[in-house]
């Protein structure tokens, strides 16, 4: 595994509450593994603690976030703040969530690439302007456009900027927050391929964060599904979509449209993820979910393996997943109210 996030914690320090002061617990005890030279997808809501998780690895936490626990491991390295800051951008790169708002407006793009190539690289001026080129035409770019500032980009030219800024040290692992969620499909098609030509070409092991469920059916390996600051789920992509074991899974399969289906109805997990501030005890998808039973809502469930033990699901009836899945695929069963199931 080239990287390793075990029990991780992190709370933000708030003014919530009726002291004035309050925590919330955006990533919960998640744990998840990223194996070499594969692409993981890290899926849920918004708000379930999927950017945090990722701006935890690279120690990049904003001023009232703290690691309260649990461990980062890459390459076989513990990595605290000292250790991170020395990967950054040279083995760890980031790809922000929106390419406008990283890429300075008042320099060049070409400006901006450079930078990164001298002042982390110690690239010499005219090696960082040939190694410019070269990433600009990695991703798909001409030259000529080094010379242009972000304004002049499309939105799609932005992001294949940002993916070759964070491509300039050549590092072995790419995190990627949202890399496609503000393009239009064609585009977004055009950026996912290219992503999985880079991974292939470099050798690159990614973590991509998104909402979008087709995103990680189209490009991951592996998927870990993340609810309140926890992973419920994980496993190879294709069994996980075709065989969710987890309820929380089964309705974000059932909330994207599937075109070799025939059914014409999506259907929407009713209700809201809870505070993360103060988070319901047991299971916290239990308020939401039409198949919980009174024992979801005490103590903690322990994520378990499958037969084949790379599939895994944090759900009391995970051995129950054959029946739960069949009957998730009634929209009639999501209409249930927040009574627990009895069977």
């Amino acid at each position: 595994m080239i990287l390793e996030v075990d029990d991780l914690q992190i709370h933000y320090s708030t003014r919530a509450g009726p002291s004035g002061s309050g925590v919330v617990r955006a990533v919960d005890g998640a744990s998840f593994a990223v194996p070499e030279g594969r692409i993981v997808g890290l899926v849920g809501e918004s708000g379930c603690g999927k950017t945090t998780a990722v701006r935890a690895i690279m120690g990049v936490l904003a001023e009232n976030g703290r690691r309260a626990g649990g461990r980062v491991v890459f390459k076989q390295q513990a990595l605290d703040e000292a250790a991170t800051k020395k990967l950054l951008w040279r083995d760890i790169a980031y790809v922000p969530q929106s390419a406008m708002s990283s890429l300075d407006p008042v320099y060049t793009v070409g400006a901006q690439l450079v930078e990164v190539l001298t002042k982390r690289g110690n690239a010499t001026g005219r090696a960082a302007r040939a190694r410019a080129v070269e990433l600009f035409d990695l991703v798909g770019l001409s030259e000529n456009r080094l010379r242009d500032y972000p304004h002049q980009f499309s939105g799609g030219m932005r992001q294949r900027a940002a993916i070759a800024i964070a491509l300039a040290l050549e590092p072995s692992l790419l995190l990627a927050d949202e890399p496609v969620t503000a393009l239009d499909v064609i585009v977004q098609r055009q950026i996912l391929d290219m992503l999985r030509e880079l991974q292939q070409r470099l050798r690159l092991s990614i973590v991509l964060v998104t909402h979008d469920i087709s995103v990680v059916a189209y490009l991951c390996d592996d998927v870990v599904v993340m609810y309140a600051g926890q992973v419920i789920e994980s496993g190879p992509v294709r069994d996980v979509l075709a065989r969710p074991r987890h309820p929380y899974t089964m309705g974000l399969r059932n909330a994207f449209p599937d075109l070799l289906s025939d059914a014409l109805e999506l259907v929407p997990i009713s209700g809201s993820p809870p505070d993360l501030a103060d988070p319901p005890p047991g299971c916290r998808f239990a308020p939401r979910c039409p198949f919980a039973l009174a024992a979801c809502t005490t103590g903690t469930v322990a994520i378990a393996s499958g037969s084949d033990r790379t599939h895994r699901s944090a759900c009391l009836r995970d051995g129950e997943a054959d029946q739960l899945r069949k009957a998730a695929l009634d929209p009639e069963t999501w209409l249930r109210s927040s009574s627990f199931a009895t069977s």
